[in-house]
């Protein structure tokens, strides 16, 4: 089950990076190209930004799994080892629970911009698939973190307190 969940962690690493990738390109050669020619690139704007959300949710996904978010608190390192447990769980909790009610409201979001035909400006390129990619993010974001919730729940992946790295 383990080399599932690394290979699919893999796996959305290598979809947020391609797609941080094609959002790069897209706004280098749409700044290149109106400064340099004084031509724009049709759409860069709806286009780009969109990208940017869904590398977020897909980069969301990736950290959700390996708990590579920030993390300072100072009440975690003064509590005991079950305290720390207990706390994490809460937190991971409340970081699930607020997830799924993202992802259900980019689904109804998708649903939305489908059924009313939303489109690009300029050359009318519908939307509900860049929003569809970005709800793919947030259902991946779940599932990176049940796993990680069940894996602190058990208390088998504890984080312990690390020396400063210097």
């Amino acid at each position: 089950m383990k080399r599932f969940l690394e290979r699919f962690c893999t796996g959305v690493d290598m979809i947020a990076g391609i797609l941080l990738g094609l959002c790069t390109l897209l706004v280098v050669a749409s700044t290149a190209g109106r400064y340099l020619f004084a031509w724009a690139i049709p759409d860069a704007f709806d286009i780009s930004r969109l990208l940017v959300g869904a590398c977020i949710m897909w980069g969301f996904a990736s950290i959700c799994y390996r708990g590579g978010q920030i993390a300072v608190d100072i009440v975690w390192e003064m509590l005991p080892r079950t305290g720390r447990i207990v706390l994490d769980i809460i937190a991971w909790a409340s970081l699930f629970f607020f997830t799924v009610l993202l992802t259900v409201m980019t689904y109804t979001r998708v649903i939305s911009a489908y059924h009313s035909n939303e489109s690009t400006f300029d050359l009318r390129i519908p939307v509900w698939p860049m929003l569809g990619l970005i709800w793919l993010g947030c259902a991946a974001s779940v599932i990176t973190l049940l796993f990680a919730f069940s894996r602190v729940r058990s208390g088998a992946d504890h984080n312990t307190p690390q020396e400063p790295f210097e």
